[in-house]
């Protein structure tokens, strides 16, 4: 098979992750299925690239099936949400029945067999059950992604302030774009990762100190970080009406954080990529529209 007459299939296609990579290998020629939750703005904007856009749900084994022919690699994206179990086994089952060659699973990397978070247990079950199929198979494990500053920040009288349960705790932050070249460039050549798993970090680990001071200085406002109780997180992530499964895992993974979880570097990005990832200040530099208002979920102070 030429280069070509590849097909790739990207779940999540609309997300940071998945529309990265979608339109990484349609600049270099390829061709893409994305694979898409809904017909809206964004995957409009996919098919104007030269997608093939697919319309359908993880959890619906007919879909699934009917989006897979032809497709020689497949990127796999679940979003914290119930249901990764049954949309894995859709997802590999229908993946072996059209011969896909190779896939690259979008793990996390508080994936564990003992891991509190429902979501990260699924995780390493998942990883399990694909290692267990014909397909060639890689995991990424990404720590907190550097996107997460914009969500949780709060912009307040001039002033930035992250309010979070992670203690002290440390960790290198990633964005989206380094992952999606990562994800390309293991699509493109997934022989040599079989059964790999990958972490995927930042190029220096920082606690939410260290963070809140690169924030400050390239944006040049104060810029603090409160640490809060995991209660606290929760309840304020419950009162913005975010579902269950996700506060059960986000309230387990700051365990985690606190614990070393997520700490640590390593060269997977720039090795598998060929390019080093971006630091905070060059995320922030690169996204300093996302700090101008406060992100949806931050952590309110509550009146003294």
């Amino acid at each position: 098979m030429s280069e070509n007459d590849r097909l790739f299939l990207i779940t999540g296609a609309t997300g940071k992750t998945g529309g990265g990579a979608t339109r990484l290998l349609l600049e270099r020629g390829h061709r893409v299925r994305a694979l898409v939750h809904r017909n809206d703005e964004r995957s409009q904007q996919l098919a104007a690239a030269g997608a093939e856009v697919v319309v359908a749900d993880l959890h619906d084994l007919d879909a699934v099936t009917a989006a897979m022919p032809g497709v020689t690699s497949a990127y796999f994206c679940h979003p914290i949400r119930d249901g990764l179990v049954e949309a894995t086994a859709y997802f590999a089952q229908a993946a072996t029945d059209a011969g896909v060659h190779s896939v690259v699973n979008m793990s996390q990397i508080s994936a564990r067999a003992d891991a509190g978070s429902h979501a990260a247990q699924q995780h390493w079950l998942c990883e399990r059950l694909l290692d267990r199929t014909s397909l060639l198979t890689v995991h990424l494990r990404p720590t907190f992604f550097a996107e997460w500053l914009t969500m949780w920040w709060e912009r307040r009288n001039g002033e930035g302030y992250l309010r979070l349960p992670f203690g002290e705790g440390r960790h290198a932050p990633i964005a989206a774009a380094d992952q999606a070249r990562v994800i390309a460039a293991l699509l493109l050549d997934p022989e040599r990762h079989d059964r790999a798993i990958y972490t995927l970090h930042g190029p220096a680990e920082l606690d939410h100190h260290d963070i809140a001071h690169a924030i400050a200085a390239t944006l040049g406002i104060p810029v603090h970080y409160e640490p809060i109780g995991i209660e606290e997180f929760a309840s304020a992530m419950t009162t913005r009406g975010l579902p269950t499964h996700l506060v059960q895992h986000l309230s387990n993974v700051a365990v985690d954080y606190r614990n070393g979880i997520f700490a640590g570097t390593s060269d997977v990005v720039a090795q598998i990529s060929g390019q080093p990832p971006v630091s905070v200040a060059q995320f922030v530099l690169e996204n300093q529209g996302a700090f101008d208002t406060s992100g949806p979920n931050f952590v309110p102070r509550h009146p003294q």
